[in-house]
């Protein structure tokens, strides 16, 4: 799979939130524009170190297009949904919140993101194993 062309998606994989968002994308990336990765792989651990970011808590989303940008909380989020397209579009449009309002928004809820009682995570197919990044790779 060409890592270059795609968006990584970069999140904590031991928070049950964080995977069934995860899985919540997987599910509706007909067009194939996603990758993830848990910060704590050794591929989010290269991503995290290489830009001297906090590589011990993982209470942070990052949205990666490699040899390009990256994006974190809710810029991320809203960049998300944005690729995603279709009836998910819209909620892109929340990007012209300022800011400050809205990574506050996004900090209370990754504050709290442990305390939500999720479904468990399913099991994936083949495929969309193939979309987990593990290794390091340079960021």
């Amino acid at each position: 799979m060409q890592i270059q062309n795609k968006h990584i998606v970069l999140y904590d994989g031991d928070c049950p939130m964080c995977n069934y968002w995860v899985n919540f994308i997987l599910k509706r990336d007909d067009k194939n524009k996603f990758m993830f990765a848990a910060l704590q792989s050794d591929f989010g651990q290269d991503f995290l170190k290489k830009r001297n970011l906090n590589h011990i808590e993982f209470n942070t989303i990052y949205l990666l297009k490699p040899q390009q940008y990256y994006l974190v909380r809710s810029k991320a989020i809203f960049k998300i949904f944005s690729l995603l397209g279709g009836i998910y579009r819209p909620l892109s449009w929340m990007k012209f919140i300022p800011e400050f309002i809205s990574d506050t928004i996004y900090d209370f809820v990754s504050r709290n993101r442990k305390k939500v009682d999720v479904e468990a995570c399913p099991i994936l197919t083949i495929e969309e194993r193939k979309k987990f990044i593990t290794e390091p790779f340079l960021t």
